[in-house]
C-alpha cells in the first residue's frame, strides 16, 4: 500500500518535471519557428532580386523557387499602370492563383499588397491549406515586391506559399522527445518511489521499453497500414484477406504447420533422447549432424531436394526414372521443413532431458518398476514442457517460413507466401501483406495459450539443490539399436543433401554439365565483405539475445509484476510474424525521426535479437520450471540482490538453455533471409542474400560455394565456443546402467 508521503513526493516531482518539459518544448519550437521564418524571409528577399526584366522569362524563373525553398509555389503579379493595381501574370501552381483570387479582398492580403507597393516584404499572419504537388499542406504566405532598376518603384509582386513541413517535422520530433522524456521520468520515479525491489523494477521496465520500441511499435505501424487504402482509412484489405481465396491459404498454412511441428518434435525427441539419456557412444557426432540444417540458408535444402528428387532430379529422374512422382506440394514441403526445423525441437528437448534429476527415476526402478513404466510415468511427463515448447516453436516457425514454400509449395497455397508476394510482387501492397500476416497470429497465439495453460497446471520441478550427477539408462540394447538406426537414417539423408551442396561447388552446371571445375570458388573473394559483415553482426547478436532471454525468463517465471502475461506475449510475437513483414515494418518505423536506424548495422543486430528472442525465452522458461525456487530464495535471504542471483545461480543452472539460445541466435543470424533482405545496405550486406541472388540467377555452383563457406564458418565458431566457454561440469552427467 502506498504511503502518503511517497505519493506526495512522486506527484510533486512529476509536476515539476512535466512543467519544465513543457517549457523546454515551447522554447525550442518557438525559437526554431522564428529561425525558419527568418530564413525563408531572407531567401525570398534574395530570390526576388533575381527577377528577369523580360516578361517571357518570368514563367521559367517562377519554377526555380522550388529549388530555393523545397515544395514552395509562387505567383507573379505585374503592376498595371492604367488601373494602378497588381494583376496575376504567371504562376508555378494554379492553386496559389486560386488562393489569391479567393483572398485578395481580405484584410491580410490588402495589407501585404500595400506593403509590397511601398517596397516592403511581408509575411501574411494567417496560414493556408493548399494542394501542392498533389498533397495538402499547411503553408505560410510571403508577399515580396519586384523592384525596378531605379530602386524607387515596384514593377510587380511575388506571392510565395512556403510549406511548413520543416518546422512541423521539427516540432513533432521535439514533441516526441518531450513525451518520451516525461513517460520515462514517470516510470523511473514510480519504480524508485514504490517498488520494494527497484532492481527488478528497472529490469522489467527495460524489457517493456525494448519490446515496446522494437516489437509493438513496428506492429502498430503495420496495423495502421492494413487499414489504409490510397491514404484513406478503409476496411478493403481486411475484406480481401477474409475472402475464401485467402482462407484456403490459411488452412494450407495450418496443415503444413501441424504436420511439420508434429514430425519435427517426434524426430527431435528421439534423437535428443538417444544423445542425452542412453549410453550411445557417438553423441558429439550425432549432435553436430542434428544441428546441421539450421546452419545453412533455409532454401538450400529445398534446392538440394529439387536437384535430387525434382521433376528432373538426379535420383528421381536419372537413377529411378520416377515420372509420376512429384516432390511439390504438402508432402515435399513437410519433408523439407521437417529437416530444416527439427533441430529446434532437438535443441529444446535436449536441454530439458539433460536437466532431469534421475533420483526420481532411480526410486521408481528401485520399487521394481520396469524401464518402460519409469519412462512413461516419470521421464516423459517431466519432458512435457520441453516437448510443448518445441512443438510450438516449430509450428510458429513453419507458419512464418516463406522461402521453402516459395520453391516447393506447388498447388498448396500458404499464407506466408501469399503475404510475401503481395508485399514484394507486382501488387506491391504493404498493407495487404500486413493483413495476411496478422491472420497468422491467430493460430500462433492459440498454440501459445494452450501450451502455457498446460504447463501452468502441472509441476515439473526436479532440481532441488542436490541434483544427481548421473542419469540412469532407461533403454534396453534392442531399443537403443532401433533408436540408433532411426537416427542414422535421418542424419544420413541430411548428410546426402549437404553433400549435394558441396558437390555442386565443383561442377559446371548441375543437372546439365557435371564437369569438374574450381571456377565457382571465385565467389569467395567477390563476397568477402559480405562474409565479414555477416559473421560480425551474428557474433554481436548471439550473447545479447542470450542474456536478454535468460533475464526475461527469470522475471517471467520467478517474479510477479503487472503486465507479465502481456510482456510474455509481446516477446513471443516476433516468431509468428513473417520475416518479410518484420523487415518492412522496421524500414517504415526506423527510417524516420526519432529513430533513424535503416542502413546501419544496429538495425540488423536488433532484428536478429528480437526475431530469435522467443527461442531463448522458451528454453529459459522450460529450464527454470525444473529448478526449485528455494535455491534462489536462499541466496536472497543471505543478502544477494537480483543481478547477483541471476549471475551466480540462475545463469549457471540454465547454462544448457543459455548456450542453446546463443547457438540458435548465431546460426539464425548467419542464415537469415526474409527480414534482413529489406534491412541490408552497401556497408552491411549479408551472405545469404548473395546466395539467394546466385540461386535466383541459376548460378548454383557459386551459391553452393557460399553455402559451403557459411557452414564451415558456423562449425568453426561452434568449435571455438567450446574452447572458450569452459564446461564447469555443473550440468554434465554420465549414464549409468542397472
Amino acid at each position: 500500500m502506498f504511503r502518503k508521503k511517497q505519493l506526495i513526493h512522486f506527484i510533486l516531482a512529476a509536476v515539476i518535471f512535466i512543467t519544465a518539459d513543457i517549457w523546454i518544448y515551447h522554447t525550442l519550437t518557438s525559437s526554431f519557428d522564428k529561425y525558419v521564418q527568418q530564413r525563408d524571409f531572407n531567401e525570398i528577399s534574395l530570390f526576388v532580386q533575381t527577377a528577369p526584366q523580360k516578361e517571357e522569362n518570368i514563367p521559367s524563373w517562377l519554377n526555380e523557387v522550388s529549388s530555393i525553398i523545397p515544395g514552395a509555389a509562387s505567383l507573379y503579379l505585374s503592376y498595371d499602370f492604367d488601373s494602378g493595381s497588381f494583376v496575376p501574370f504567371a504562376s508555378s501552381d494554379d492553386n496559389i492563383t486560386l488562393l489569391y483570387e479567393q483572398q485578395r479582398d481580405s484584410e491580410e492580403f490588402k495589407k501585404a499588397m500595400e506593403s509590397a507597393y511601398y517596397l516592403e516584404t511581408e509575411q501574411i499572419s494567417r496560414q493556408y491549406t493548399l494542394t501542392l504537388n498533389g498533397q495538402k499542406v499547411r503553408t505560410g504566405v510571403f508577399v515580396a515586391p519586384i523592384i525596378a532598376e531605379n530602386g524607387y518603384e515596384a514593377t510587380g509582386t511575388l506571392i510565395i506559399a512556403v510549406p511548413e513541413s520543416t518546422s512541423s517535422s521539427y516540432g513533432r520530433l521535439i514533441g516526441t522527445f518531450a513525451l518520451l522524456s516525461a513517460i520515462a521520468f514517470m516510470l523511473i520515479a514510480w519504480v524508485v518511489s514504490f517498488s520494494r525491489d527497484p532492481v527488478t523494477g528497472f529490469m522489467v521496465l527495460a524489457l517493456f521499453i525494448i519490446v515496446g520500441i522494437f516489437v509493438a511499435f513496428p506492429l502498430i505501424e503495420a496495423l495502421r497500414l492494413s487499414f489504409m487504402t490510397d491514404g484513406e482509412f478503409s476496411f478493403d484489405k481486411w475484406a480481401l484477406a477474409l475472402s475464401p481465396s485467402y482462407i484456403v491459404a490459411l488452412w494450407g498454412s495450418l496443415r503444413l504447420g501441424v504436420s511439420t511441428a508434429t514430425a519435427s518434435t517426434i524426430i527431435g525427441f528421439l534423437i535428443a533422447f538417444l544423445v542425452e539419456r542412453t549410453s550411445f557412444k557417438q553423441k558429439r557426432t550425432v549432435s553436430t549432424l542434428a544441428t546441421m540444417p539450421v546452419i545453412s540458408p533455409p532454401f538450400s535444402l529445398s534446392l538440394s531436394i529439387i536437384l535430387l528428387f525434382g521433376n528432373n532430379g538426379l535420383i528421381s529422374k536419372q537413377l529411378l526414372n520416377m515420372g509420376n512422382t512429384s516432390i511439390y506440394g504438402l508432402g515435399g514441403l513437410t519433408l523439407v521443413q521437417t529437416i530444416s526445423m527439427f533441430p529446434i525441437a532437438f535443441l529444446t528437448i535436449s536441454g530439458v532431458l539433460r536437466q532431469i534429476d534421475s533420483t526420481v527415476e532411480d526410486a521408481s526402478l528401485d520399487l521394481n518398476a520396469s524401464r518402460w513404466q519409469t519412462f512413461k510415468s516419470i521421464t516423459f511427463p517431466l519432458t512435457v514442457p520441453g516437448i510443448l515448447s518445441a512443438w510450438m516453436l516449430v509450428f510458429t516457425n513453419s507458419l512464418a517460413d516463406f522461402a521453402n514454400p516459395l520453391l516447393l509449395s506447388g498447388n498448396l497455397r500458404v499464407l506466408s507466401t501469399e503475404a510475401y508476394m503481395m508485399v514484394t510482387g507486382r501488387m506491391n501492397d504493404l498493407g495487404g501483406g500486413a493483413v495476411l500476416s496478422f491472420l497468422l497470429l491467430l493460430p500462433t497465439v492459440s498454440a501459445f495459450l494452450v501450451q502455457r495453460f498446460w504447463v501452468s497446471k502441472k509441476s515439473f520441478v526436479t532440481v532441488t539443490g542436490k541434483p544427481s550427477t548421473t542419469l540412469t539408462e532407461l533403454t534396453t540394447a534392442p531399443v537403443r539399436r532401433i533408436l540408433t538406426a532411426v537416427a542414422w537414417i535421418i542424419l544420413g539423408f541430411i548428410l546426402m543433401l549437404y553433400l549435394t551442396i558441396i558437390a555442386g561447388a565443383f561442377v559446371k552446371n548441375w543437372g546439365i554439365d557435371y564437369t569438374f571445375t574450381l571456377a565457382n570458388w571465385k565467389a569467395i573473394p567477390d563476397s568477402w565483405d559480405s562474409i565479414v559483415s555477416t559473421l560480425l553482426l551474428a557474433l554481436i547478436s548471439a550473447p545479447v539475445a542470450g542474456i536478454i532471454a535468460m533475464a526475461a525468463a527469470m522475471l517471467i517465471v520467478r517474479k510477479k509484476f503487472p503486465g507479465k502475461k502481456f510482456l510474455e506475449v509481446l516477446m513471443m510475437t516476433p516468431y509468428a510474424i513473417p520475416g518479410t513483414l518484420i523487415g518492412i515494418a522496421y524500414v517504415i518505423a526506423f527510417n524516420k525521426q526519432p529513430l533513424i536506424l535503416v542502413g546501419t548495422g544496429a538495425i540488423i543486430v536488433i532484428n536478429y535479437v528480437i526475431r530469435e528472442l522467443p527461442v531463448g525465452l522458451e528454453n529459459g522458461i522450460t529450464a527454470l520450471h525444473q529448478i526449485d525456487p528455494s535455491i534462489e530464495e536462499s541466496a536472497q535471504d543471505l543478502g544477494a540482490d537480483v543481478p547477483t542471483v541471476f549471475k551466480t545461480i540462475v545463469l549457471p543452472l540454465v547454462r544448457p538453455a543459455f548456450l542453446s539460445s546463443m547457438t540458435y541466435t548465431f546460426v539464425r543470424a548467419m542464415t537469415a533471409v526474409s527480414a534482413i533482405i529489406f534491412l541490408i545496405s552497401a556497408r552491411w550486406y549479408h551472405l545469404t542474400i548473395k546466395i539467394l541472388s546466385y540461386s535466383e540467377n541459376l548460378r548454383f555452383g557459386l551459391a553452393s560455394v557460399l553455402c559451403t563457406v557459411l557452414i564451415a564458418i558456423v562449425l568453426g565458431v561452434f568449435a571455438l565456443m567450446n574452447l572458450l566457454v569452459k564446461d564447469d561440469k555443473l550440468t554434465r552427467k554420465t549414464i549409468s546402467t542397472r
